[in-house]
């Protein structure tokens, strides 16, 4: 098989807390909470939920001066990079970098005149702190709507470089750009224009995607067609639901395109009328049980002799369903047969051998 390897386009390498977006840095994961940031319990906890499920990079709603006083105490209980997500009051940016927040999202342009800018820029510059520029499909300006006649990607693209430009004047130039549409081509298309006319890392999203199903499947494709021609520096899956699947999603897609390879690689095969086992139930219960297993292995979990003794040689591990029972595979080779009733338990021990 040839290998398929993906060349990312060259971005400035920005930092982020002990982190790196952009340059040679893997491309991060990161998700938003949906608590109520002035809640510090239960903010944190959210957030310590993220880490687990292997967030890189969480951010938060500053809404009001207390959400961004919030910031501080937030900070010292978790170990993630953290992101102010900041609309309008430049005020709140200057309180939460001195709160510690590792990252502004704010766009210059909106924050009512260059002195203000100025402040913003002078004090980010100072602590080390990146700024996030983030333009929506659903916010590009009046003039641009009139100028493109409507939402298009060059519209986008001039939007977020207006932003970009008004730090650059003050010699600003730790900046991560995204421009999101909710819809998928149009992000495609926008995107790809950017990373034609700048080196900013770029974070990549589909804005309001959606529920858990349509929103992964939509990610999946907007998210994973960029990655795949080398475009995008960091990720954010949007879903309306729990931040958590989102890490998930977002994690998967990485994996998927072997940009990220912590973990367990995860092959079953879909079934068919082969099948004599029941494999759905045994991929189900493997998978939930081998949860939160960070070692880099390759399992996969076969129906019967057509395809699987070849896919399962190519894991690390692997089963090959039988006629109530299933062929353990390890390494390429077939060590015993196992039958149905123990499929699970056995397998799960091999695994954890091997962990």
């Amino acid at each position: 098989m040839g290998h398929f390897s993906i060349n990312r386009k060259k971005t400035r390498k920005i930092p982020v807390g002990p982190l790196y977006i952009g340059g040679d840095a893997p491309v991060l994961v990161q998700s938003m909470t949906n608590t109520d940031t002035r809640d510090i319990k239960g903010t944190v906890e959210q957030i310590k939920g993220l880490e687990e499920a292997g967030c890189d990079i969480i951010r938060l709603a500053v809404l009001d001066n207390e959400a961004a006083e919030a910031i501080g105490e937030i900070k010292k209980a978790i170990k993630i990079p953290l992101v102010a997500d900041i609309h309008f009051d430049h005020r709140l940016a200057l309180v939460c970098m001195e709160k510690g927040v590792d990252k502004i999202r704010i766009n210059p342009g909106n924050i009512g005149g260059m002195e203000r800018v100025r402040k913003v820029a002078v004090m980010a510059k100072e602590r080390n702190i990146p700024i996030r520029i983030g333009v929506n499909s659903g916010s590009v300006e009046k003039d641009i709507l009139e100028k493109y006649k409507g939402v298009t990607a060059e519209g986008m693209v001039e939007s977020a470089l207006y932003h970009a430009s008004l730090l650059e004047e003050f010699n600003f130039r730790d900046i991560v750009i995204s421009i999101k549409a909710s819809n998928v081509p149009l992000t495609i298309e926008s995107y790809r224009l950017m990373s034609q006319n700048a080196d900013y890392p770029l974070h990549l999203g589909v804005t309001e995607a959606g529920t858990i199903y349509r929103g992964t499947v939509k990610s999946s494709v907007g998210i994973g067609a960029l990655l795949a021609e080398g475009i995008g520096d960091t990720i954010r899956v949007s879903l309306t639901g729990d931040p958590a699947e989102e890490i998930k999603a977002g994690i998967e897609i990485l994996k998927s395109l072997e940009l990220r390879k912590d973990g367990i690689e995860f092959i079953s095969c879909p079934t068919c009328g082969r099948c004599r086992i029941n494999l759905i139930d045994i991929a189900n219960s493997i998978e939930e049980r081998l949860q939160g297993v960070n070692t880099d292995l390759k399992i996969a979990i076969m129906g019967c002799a057509v395809n699987g003794p070849g896919e399962a040689r190519h894991a690390d591990i692997g089963i090959a369903g039988g006629d109530g029972e299933a062929l353990l595979f390890k390494k390429g080779e077939i060590i015993r047969k196992i039958p149905q009733d123990r499929i699970v338990e056995e397998f799960l021990d091999e695994v954890k051998k091997l962990c």
